[in-house]
């Protein structure tokens, strides 16, 4: 596995139950205790576990990192992965010993004790966090890190090029304008956007993540790039849409297709998309992407 300076690099850290399919185990921990579910993963070692909701989007971080190198065997802005979890350090070979058996680029595993392992993210340069643990997430987000909610599901989806899919208001933009909406009511809102228009709106809690990956999106032209990145947004493109898209373009953030739904589900958009991981702050969102078999990440 080729070593990545985390200076340089794009630290994502997954947890092993973002990662693989491990909720019969969890449920064993829950039910029997520590000692039993360590004894369980050490019987069970060799034993390959199903890949887990986040596998798919790891696989494409690798395809990408592939691309880059292929360009410019020099470049050191690559993709690091990061395996988090809590089990011990006994239990984590069978861990270890499916990511080897899937052929993943990953060497960093940590295996931590402590409650709150989220402490660790900062110092080690994570930019992203994937966790299916909610309190793990809301931690790291207090952190200031990006961090979103996985649920387990069964996926099956393309492999290239990696596509990321991002929700607007309270995930990549603030939620300065749902506020207004909560308080004021849709023609309230509506209203703020215009009066705001020319102002660019703050940065939501994935927003530092989602430029790191345009920044390595512009390693390539558009036609050849094997990053894809997508906005699909319930705000009306007609009566919002235009602060948003003038936001994006004063970060200098690159995204390839925008989605104005105007409050319609986004479950057949995105099943047309089909990307490897969709961002949103609304459950209903996250079950309608579900629903269509689309790995979904909720930031709370």
């Amino acid at each position: 596995v080729l070593q990545k300076d985390p200076k340089e690099a794009l630290v994502i850290a997954v947890t092993a139950r973002a990662l693989f399919d491990l909720e019969e185990e969890h449920k064993l921990y829950l039910e029997k205790g520590k000692e039993e579910y360590a004894r369980h993963q050490q019987a069970n070692q060799d034993k390959p576990l199903p890949p887990g909701t986040a596998f798919i989007f790891v696989q494409a971080v690798q395809y990408v990192n592939m691309m880059i190198l292929k360009s410019n065997p020099a470049d050191k802005e690559l993709f690091d992965i990061v395996v988090l979890s809590n089990n011990s350090p006994e239990s984590g070979v069978r861990i270890i010993n499916s990511a080897k058996y899937y052929g993943l680029e990953i060497s960093k595993f940590y295996f931590v004790s402590d409650e709150d392992s989220t402490q660790y993210l900062k110092s080690h340069r994570v930019k992203l966090f994937l966790s299916a643990d909610k309190t793990d997430v809301c931690n790291a987000l207090q952190r200031g890190v990006s961090a979103a909610l996985v649920f387990q599901q069964d996926i099956q989806g393309p492999r290239i090029p990696l596509r990321v899919a991002f929700d607007g208001d309270a995930v990549l933009f603030s939620d300065e304008t749902d506020q207004v909406f909560r308080e004021q009511g849709l023609e309230g809102a509506k209203q703020y956007e215009r009066e705001m228009e020319d102002v660019p709106m703050g940065a939501g809690p994935l927003k530092a993540f989602a430029m790191h990956l345009g920044k390595m999106r512009q390693k390539f032209s558009q036609e050849d790039s094997p990053i894809r990145t997508y906005l699909v947004t319930a705000r009306s493109g007609r009566d919002m849409g235009t602060r948003a898209l003038k936001t994006i373009r004063e970060w200098g953030l690159d995204i390839d297709e925008a989605f104005f739904m105007d409050g319609a589900p986004k479950g057949p958009i995105l099943a047309q998309i089909q990307p490897h991981i969709f961002f949103d702050d609304g459950l209903q969102n996250i079950q309608g992407a579900q629903n269509v078999g689309v790995p979904s990440a909720w930031v709370p």
